[in-house]
Formats: structure tokens, C-alpha cells, sequence
């Protein structure tokens, strides 16, 4: 088994689409298409024949291009078996712990709910990579949109669970912007402060900041230290369960 060779395409305004591709047995897998053009574009580029369409959420700026694709390639649409009717073009149902195999590209299934009630990530371990569409974001987490802070939290404690070294492939270029936020809750956290600087230089320099590490996230995103007393503090709620501390900061990002 071969680690998967990852393609970044940015498209529409700050996206990230994802092709997936096992140099073992040729499958490849196309993450949240909001669009199909480029994918097609990029397939032929590298020679690829796309096997599979992976989806985290029925937003339509991740599934946008799975019919055309579909169409296109004959590739297998995966998503949530509770967001089946939301997923266009759905064949291969999921759930929590599912083992899905990307040709010897073995992934787990998360069901993350917050963003939206069936959203999905999936953990290719040994690739050490996380596609977790918009419920986790370099510095930032999606909006509740159909979901509570406690889901959430509840969500991406499972993130929180895996190895430092996981990659974090999530489906948009919003860390600039969380980096500013993130500063008002942990002004005087150094690890924070370092990345900012980092993150600065690469977007001057038109460069992704994503994917980034769990471990870089697990020192630097407020969201994911909702349990640490200085996050608690930042937004006077010292003692509180973590939870509670989250959905203040959530309800902070939300009108920053």
C-alpha cells in the first residue's frame, strides 16, 4: 500500500477541491467537487481516471459538479446515509465508523454534525490525511447551521483524538481571517502568534495555508481548546464545560 498522491485545485472564491489518487491500484477520488471543469482538467493532466466522488455535505459548493462528473467519468458518489436525499447522484451510503476503500486506501468515517446534521469526514490514516469538508478549518470551524455548539464540540473532539501528525484537508482558504479572530481570544498564546506571522508571509506570497497539521491546529485554533482555562477566561466563562465555553466562542466568530 502506497501513501495517496493529494491535488489541491482552488476554485470560485476560496474552495478547495481534493482528488485523492492511489498509486497502488489506480482508483481515484474526487473531495466536495463544487465544480466539475477543473476536475476534469486536473484528471487529464495527471492521467487519472476518476473511481470515486466523496462528499462531507450537501452544500452546493461541495457537490456542485457531481452529476457532470458522474456523467463524465461513470465515478461512485459517496455520502452520508442520512443526507442521501441531499447528496445528487448518491450510490454508496455511509455512516459512523465505516470502513471505505479507496482501491488498498483504506479511510474511516466520522459523522461530524454542527455545520449541517449529516455532515461526514473521512480519516485515510495511513496517508495521514483528514478530509473534513467544513467542520474543521486551519484555526477555525464551520457555522452552526443545523446544529448545536454541543454537537460541534462533540465533533471535533473526534478530530482531537487523532495523531498530531494527521493532515487537515479542509474545503476552504479561510485562515486569514481566523487568524485575526483567533488573536481576540488568545492574545497571548506564542504558538498563536508564531503562526500568524507564518500565515501573513504565505497568503503575501499567494501561497495555501491549507492543509495544516492537528497538531499545529491543537495548539493555535480556539475551537478546538474550548477545554483549556485560557480560552474559558478570553471569553468570561472560567469553569464552564467546555461546550458552553465552544458556543460563546462560535457566537464570537459569528459577529466578528
Amino acid at each position: 500500500m502506497s501513501p495517496l498522491i493529494i491535488e489541491q485545485i482552488p476554485v470560485l472564491q476560496d474552495n478547495y477541491i481534493y482528488l485523492a489518487h492511489d498509486p497502488a491500484s489506480g482508483a481515484t477520488a474526487v473531495v466536495d467537487p463544487a465544480v466539475a471543469p477543473p476536475v476534469l482538467d486536473r484528471l487529464a493532466a495527471r492521467g487519472w481516471q476518476l473511481s470515486h466522488i466523496l462528499n462531507t455535505h450537501h452544500h452546493n459548493d461541495h457537490v456542485g459538479g457531481n452529476l457532470a462528473l458522474k456523467a463524465a467519468t461513470g465515478a461512485l458518489v459517496v455520502g452520508n446515509r442520512k443526507d442521501a436525499a441531499r447528496i445528487p447522484g448518491i450510490d454508496l451510503m455511509v455512516t459512523e465508523g465505516d470502513h471505505f476503500l479507496l482501491g488498498t486506501a483504506g479511510a474511516t468515517v466520522f459523522e461530524v454534525p454542527g455545520h449541517t446534521s449529516g455532515h461526514i469526514a473521512y480519516w485515510f490514516a495511513a496517508s495521514q490525511a483528514l478530509f473534513c469538508g467544513d467542520t474543521l478549518f486551519a484555526l477555525g470551524c464551520g457555522r452552526l447551521f443545523e446544529g448545536s455548539g454541543a454537537q460541534m464540540w462533540n465533533s471535533l473532539s473526534k478530530f482531537r483524538a487523532l495523531p498530531d501528525n494527521t493532515l487537515v484537508y479542509c474545503a476552504h482558504e479561510y485562515t486569514e481571517s481566523n487568524a485575526r479572530f483567533a488573536a481576540t481570544v488568545e492574545r497571548d498564546n506564542p504558538d498563536l502568534l508564531a503562526r500568524i506571522e507564518q500565515i501573513t508571509e504565505k497568503r503575501r506570497r499567494g501561497l495555501p495555508t491549507v492543509p495544516s497539521s492537528l497538531g499545529e491546529e491543537r495548539k493555535t485554533n480556539p475551537f478546538l481548546r474550548a477545554d483549556r482555562e485560557s480560552v474559558a477566561l478570553a471569553v468570561g466563562l472560567s469553569g464552564a464545560a467546555a461546550a458552553t465555553v465552544f458556543t460563546e466562542v462560535r457566537h464570537r466568530k459569528d459577529v466578528f
